[in-house]
């Protein structure tokens, strides 16, 4: 028996996204992983699988020295839309400090992790569609875990949305 990948057809693509969801749904992201991998083979740059990609490797982040942290970072700079690059960005680098966190390192080494997330939320939100507070909602989120945690110290994060001090992603 031949051990080779199969491709599937372009008319399946949307299936594939929709189990990739699914399976993104039901915390099995190597499920989700594999999937978007079959349609970027035959669609590289079909933007719905890029987006799901990489969130399936953060939702795999557990703080050790093999997240996958790069490659979620490349997968996100061939998105093409800013708005998206900027907000998905945000993501990657918020769930790489939460899944430090998770793993036990020192709250003080992560507030870089948080505050890069911090700095492509505000971005994004200044290039959201309208309608659109996911940006919001997540540099909320960040802010909230900086407040709880006595570990970071209240000074650090005096950022606010409208601090964008980064250059753009």
């Amino acid at each position: 028996m031949s051990y080779e990948l199969k491709s599937i057809s372009k008319s399946g693509i949307d299936e594939a996204i929709s189990k990739a969801e699914l399976y993104r749904y039901l915390n099995e992201p190597e499920e989700t992983e594999s999937i978007c991998h079959d349609i970027l083979a035959i669609e590289p740059g079909h933007q719905i699988a890029l987006r799901l990609l990489a969130m399936a490797i953060t939702d795999q982040f557990d703080g050790s020295t093999v997240d996958r942290i790069g490659e979620a970072e490349a997968i996100v700079h061939r998105l093409t839309d800013r708005y998206e690059k900027l907000y998905y960005m945000g993501i990657v680098q918020e769930r790489r400090a939460k899944a430090l966190l998770r793993a036990g390192r020192a709250p003080h080494t992560l507030l870089p992790f948080f505050e890069e997330a911090m700095r492509c939320f505000s971005q994004a939100a200044e290039v959201r569609p309208p309608g659109n507070d996911d940006a919001i909602l997540r540099w909320n989120r960040c802010v909230r875990i900086l407040q709880s945690n006595p570990d970071f110290a209240p000074e650090k994060y005096h950022m606010t949305i409208e601090d964008h001090d980064s250059p753009p992603v």
